[in-house]
């Protein structure tokens, strides 16, 4: 399938009312080659990489120009991609919700003054030690 067939539909989404925002978390080859050797040398995290991500790093920069030209054809004024360096992957996401909050038009809700009722009359509850056991010491209970 060709990339043109798919803008229409993006231009019918819009064109319909609804908002389209497009994230491209991009990771560069350094950090993608630090993360591969991390996972093949960490036996508990082995099990992400399959002979398809190993001949993916192969062809780093196949897919990058594939990438690049995606972007291109598919960027456009009324659905454009915002790039996301994700090297860092906290910083990355905080970075998404903070821009994907800042598009989203919202109308403010007026809140109305709460306040904290007060006590229950004269009532006062008896001292409670700060710590205590919930059982003796030394005893078990049986299953």
């Amino acid at each position: 399938m060709k990339w043109t067939s798919r803008v229409g539909e993006k231009t019918w989404l819009v064109d319909a009312g609804s908002q389209l925002i497009k994230f491209w978390l991009e990771v560069g080859n350094k950090e993608q080659a630090r993360r591969f050797e991390a996972r093949i040398e960490d036996p508990l995290q082995q099990w992400k990489l399959s002979p398809t991500d190993l001949e993916s790093r192969r062809r780093w920069h196949d897919y990058s120009r594939a990438r690049d030209h995606m972007l291109d054809i598919t960027d456009t004024a009324y659905a454009p991609w915002y790039i996301v360096r994700s090297d860092n992957k906290r910083r990355a996401r905080l970075n998404c919700i903070a821009h994907l909050l800042s598009l989203i038009p919202y109308d403010k809700v007026p809140r109305t003054q709460v306040a904290v009722p007060l006590g229950c009359g004269d009532h006062q509850h008896p001292p409670q030690p700060v710590l205590r056991p919930a059982r003796p010491a030394g005893s078990r209970s049986a299953p």
